[in-house]
């Protein structure tokens, strides 16, 4: 298990703006690593960028030290790179664990083709056991029934992240995960978080909560207007008074 996503000189340029201003930037194998910044920074283009949704302008993005720049997202995701989004993705029509189990035979690719083939799917038992693990780990049990639709924003953010782990990715990348959520879930995630990252995933995320970043991130980078002001340890990050400035609003 590897899972080291890396951009190197990134650029991404858009009607004329320079959205990602030559960013380097790495996420470790067992480690929470954030990006920090205020609106209109860059940090969902670099998302984008990083997971695949747009071609950079210039530089490029390697995962486990091979160029992943032309690929898609979804056959980033075949790798084992797997980004979640600002709103929720979910289907609405599904219930939460028919939602989980899409992501489930995403990750096994074969239920599908030796069903058309008439053929007796040895990936059902696989999946569905993927489904009860991570609808335990998340405490998504007493809903596994409910549809999407009927769930509230919170809720459905959870929903979105437990698909994205169905999945079983190197590298998880999360776009502001803990917005919408409780005091209780936004606990539920941080430990969640921190616990995944032990067992070695790469986690990269988007977070405008200052206090849930210094608590479950050891890397934290700073953006603003496209570029990268600072990285390091997010207590420090978080402190430094140009941070707070160009950042956080709060005068030095």
């Amino acid at each position: 298990m590897s899972g080291l996503l890396q951009g190197r000189a990134l650029v991404r340029r858009h009607e004329g703006l320079l959205a990602v201003d030559h960013v380097d930037i790495d996420a470790l194998p067992g480690q929470v690593t954030a990006v920090i910044g205020p609106n209109g920074a860059g940090k969902t283009t670099l998302f984008d960028v990083l997971s695949g949704v747009l071609r950079p302008t210039e530089g490029v993005v390697l995962f486990d030290g091979t160029e992943i720049t032309p690929l898609t997202p979804d056959e980033r995701s075949r790798l084992g790179l797997v980004r979640t989004f600002q709103r929720s993705a979910v289907f609405p029509s599904l219930t939460v664990a028919e939602n989980l189990w899409v992501g489930a035979e995403n990750r096994l690719r074969q239920g599908a083709l030796r069903s058309f083939l008439g053929l007796p799917d040895r990936g059902a038992a696989r999946a569905a056991a993927i489904v009860e693990e991570v609808l335990g780990q998340l405490n998504l049990e007493a809903l596994r029934d409910t549809p999407a639709a009927s769930l509230p924003t919170g809720t459905l953010r959870l929903v979105e992240l437990a698909r994205a782990l169905c999945t079983k990715p190197l590298a998880l990348l999360l776009d502001e995960p803990a917005s919408g959520l409780d005091d209780l879930e936004v606990d539920r995630l941080r430990d969640l978080l921190v616990g995944l990252a032990g067992r070695g995933l790469t986690i990269l995320l988007v977070e405008h909560d200052m206090d849930f970043v210094v608590e479950v991130a050891d890397v934290a980078y700073a953006m603003v207007a496209g570029t990268m002001l600072a990285s390091g340890p997010p207590g420090e990050i978080v402190a430094r008074a140009d941070v707070r400035s160009l950042i956080l609003g709060i005068a030095r």
